[in-house]
């Protein structure tokens, strides 16, 4: 029997969802426990990554359990050609549980299916990043008092963008609205407007930046044009600064209004939002922490008191 994993959002229900957000908030009350005592976690990091890999690392330390791994395959025997399957079944020899960020879309779901330990998607190309949505998901119930019927405008990348393709996903549970905000060459691909319209999800597609598209919204999420996934830099070039948010566009916008970006940010938001209170980026990462901690925990079998 192949052990539960986390590889796609939709590997988890609305009350899986609502579960594992009901444990990231007794983990921001108490996040030092020793609930993974004499447990070992992997992190392999096939691409690199700062928030993710770190407050991975952060959450197994504070529940005292112990990490190995590598944050750069450039160390790994993946580099004397090693086929991903024989990492993941010796590394499977060492750890409780395996996390893995890779360039290659459904790498993680090969993992899954080929590993006798649970493993967690932390991000497979521009394909999903799970536990970033439900990072998402804890930071928007926790500025807004719930998930229901919000209006949630993306920002940016939309057709490369992991955590927006997972976002959309986790959020179809819960009747959100969509302003979707990109460029021709980075719209939302048609599987997800697709996925939208088989759940009767509302959305609109804007080009511009608008006042409309700020000041309807319940969350802002501003998203990176992502360099690394362009074979054309010259493409790159074209839209890589093509909406940035400044302070003064929030002035008509909602009092409730958060501004979230899963980051790094290079120019698509201005430092001058940083001192607005509409700004939750930096608390958005931070609750990145509890939520692992939580999914961890919960593919573990772990109770959380």
């Amino acid at each position: 029997m192949q052990p539960k994993s986390l590889v796609n959002i939709t590997d988890y229900g609305r009350d899986d969802i609502l579960r594992i957000l009901q444990s990231a908030a007794k983990f921001k009350q108490s996040p030092n426990r020793d609930l993974l005592q004499g447990r070992v976690c992997a992190t392999l990091f096939f691409e690199p990554s700062t928030r993710t890999r770190l407050s991975f690392e952060t959450a197994v330390n504070r529940l005292r359990g112990r990490i190995i791994g590598f944050s750069d395959a450039a160390t790994s025997s993946s580099t004397k050609g090693e086929s991903l399957k024989d990492t993941i079944m010796m590394v499977s020899n060492y750890a409780d549980l395996i996390i893995m960020r890779h360039h290659l879309e459904g790498s993680a779901r090969y993992a899954s299916e080929v590993s006798p330990v649970p493993v967690i998607n932390a991000g497979d190309g521009s394909n999903q990043h799970p536990t970033q949505t439900l990072l998402d998901l804890f930071t928007i119930y926790e500025t807004q008092g719930t998930l229901e019927n919000l209006t949630i405008t993306i920002v940016g990348d939309l057709k490369y963008g992991r955590a927006v393709h997972s976002l959309i996903q986790g959020l179809s549970h819960f009747h959100p609205t969509f302003n979707f905000v990109a460029p021709d060459e980075l719209g939302i691909p048609e599987k997800y407007k697709l996925y939208c319209d088989r759940r009767g999800i509302k959305y609109n597609e804007y080009a511009e930046f608008s006042p409309e598209s700020i000041n309807s919204a319940d969350i802002l999420y501003m998203t990176r044009v992502q360099k690394e996934r362009f074979t054309d830099l010259m493409e790159y070039e074209k839209v890589k600064n093509v909406y940035i948010l400044y302070n003064d566009m929030l002035s008509e916008s909602k009092p409730n209004l958060k501004v979230l970006h899963p980051l790094p940010r290079v120019n698509e938001i201005n430092q001058d939002v940083d001192e607005n209170p509409k700004a939750y980026y930096f608390q958005q990462a931070k609750n990145g922490m509890f939520v692992r901690q939580a999914v961890i925990c919960d593919l573990l079998g772990i109770g959380v008191e």
